[in-house]
C-alpha cells in the first residue's frame, strides 16, 4: 500500500522538481527543453499508433485473405537429343 502512494506527486514535490530544473538550467533553457519534450512525445504517439494501426492491418488481411495457392509440382526435365555423329552413315552416298 506504500508503494502505490510513493508513485504520485504531490503539489510540493512537483515544485521542488521545477525549481531545480530552474537552477540546473536556467531559465532561458525552458522553453527549448518544453519545446524539445513535446516533440519527443509526439513523435512517440504518432510511433505508437501507426504501428498499432500496422498490427490492425495486417490481421484484417490475414484473417481475410484466401489462403495460399500450393506451389506447381516440378516437371521433369526433358531428355536432351543425342548427338549425331557425321563421319559413319549407314546410308550409301550416291
Amino acid at each position: 500500500m506504500n508503494a502505490q502512494m510513493l508513485a504520485f506527486l504531490g503539489g510540493w514535490e512537483i515544485f521542488g522538481i521545477l525549481v531545480v530544473v530552474l537552477v540546473l538550467f536556467g531559465a532561458k533553457k525552458l522553453p527549448d527543453l518544453a519545446k524539445g519534450l513535446g516533440q519527443g512525445i509526439k513523435e512517440f504517439k504518432k510511433a505508437s499508433s501507426d504501428m498499432q494501426s500496422e498490427l490492425h492491418r495486417s490481421v484484417n488481411e490475414e484473417h481475410y485473405a484466401a489462403p495460399p495457392k500450393p506451389a506447381p509440382a516440378p516437371q521433369p526435365a526433358a531428355p536432351a537429343p543425342a548427338p549425331q555423329s557425321g563421319g559413319s552413315s549407314t546410308a550409301p552416298k550416291p
